[in-house]
């Protein structure tokens, strides 16, 4: 068994506390989906942020320009920036996940006042944890992103790939499949574009991203056990902030007391 094979198995237990969440049983209606995305777009964005320090520690996007040390890594993480920040919209024209998930957002009807006030502060030069800390949002979201940004600065690309692989490509495919399971009862077109970027997404992390993704972890921790140690504590820290991010979306929308059977006319 390889390596990536044995770390996958020991992270098993902390990704199917995710994707076995809770969460999944309580969107059933509007309300408890616009308290959902509302939430994650947070994972969203943070997202894109390490995806560029993977693609700052893999590439060159210098001047003067170099050519990579690790020429298959620099494929690898060019292909992804692509998809992921130039990936081909419902209409056709090319839009970044992120701000498909916005439109996503405005279509559905969910407030995206909190996401916009978050990216004003950081255009007008807020460090990260400034905007997180005042902006309004669950405690359990900001400690996400806080999460993935001391991942994402440590400068190891060990964590950062770890992060990338097994908190995000591995996992997300199986929880979009369970949100996107909770929208087929919705015939209103309310919630096409938030089905699009999740079926989107089950598409390329499922398959071409996810091989991707292995390839990358097996290219920069090699046989270095203590790398792979490295990547392991990355991958535990991200699954487990993903499951409190849940647990508090979770606890927000029981607490809304939303009413099954509702969506698309609550």
């Amino acid at each position: 068994m390889s390596r990536f094979s044995r770390l996958e198995s020991r992270l098993a237990g902390l990704r199917q506390d995710v994707v076995n969440h809770q969460i999944y049983e309580y969107l059933s209606t509007m309300q408890s989906l616009h308290l959902l995305m509302q939430g994650h777009v947070f994972a969203v964005w943070d997202f894109m942020s390490l995806l560029k320090a993977l693609q700052r520690q893999l590439t060159c996007v210098q001047v003067p320009w170099r050519p990579a040390k690790n020429r298959a890594a620099c494929r690898l993480i060019n292909e992804l920036v692509l998809a992921e920040e130039s990936d081909v919209g419902p209409d056709g024209q090319p839009v970044s996940h992120f701000e498909l998930y916005l439109l996503a957002m405005e279509q559905a009807g969910a407030d995206v006042n909190t996401m916009q006030t978050f990216l004003h502060k950081i255009e007008a030069g807020s460090r990260v944890e400034q905007a997180l800390q005042s902006t309004v949002m669950p405690s359990a979201t900001r400690n996400f992103v806080n999460t993935t940004f001391e991942i994402a600065d440590s400068q190891n690309v060990c964590q950062i790939a770890s992060a990338f692989t097994f908190g995000r490509e591995k996992l997300l495919p199986d929880v979009f499949q369970r949100i996107a399971s909770s929208l087929k009862v919705c015939t209103d077109g309310t919630f096409d574009a938030f089905e699009y970027y999740l079926i989107r997404h089950v598409a390329l992390d499922g398959g071409e991203h996810t091989a991707m993704a292995r390839e990358l972890m097996e290219t920069v921790c090699g046989n270095d056990p203590g790398k792979w140690s490295t990547a392991e504590q990355a991958a535990v820290k991200s699954l487990r902030a993903r499951k409190l991010m849940w647990d508090a979306l979770a606890d927000d929308i029981v607490a809304g007391n939303p009413k099954p059977g509702l969506l698309g006319h609550s």
